[in-house]
């Protein structure tokens, strides 16, 4: 699976997780909604400047937010 498609998995289950919708995640991160849709669909390369802005919005570490099952490859499985 695509690296693009995990990111937009992990943020999708953090932020309904968290009770957000798009427009909420976008308002605090200070990014546009539709960016945020095109990221949770893997449709965007996001920066880590953007997933770090995503990830404070959601109250969560970059730590806490890599470690998660969908970034659990195994070397060489890209």
């Amino acid at each position: 699976m695509e690296i693009k498609v995990d990111i937009g998995r992990r943020i999708k289950f953090l932020r309904e997780q968290s009770g957000m919708s798009q427009k909420d995640l976008a308002y605090s991160a200070d990014l546009d909604r539709s960016y945020i849709a095109s990221v949770e669909n893997g449709c965007r390369n996001i920066s880590i400047v953007n997933i770090e802005k995503i990830a404070k919005a959601l109250k969560v570490s970059l730590k806490d937010f890599f470690n998660a099952t969908e970034f659990d490859h195994s070397p060489g499985s890209r």
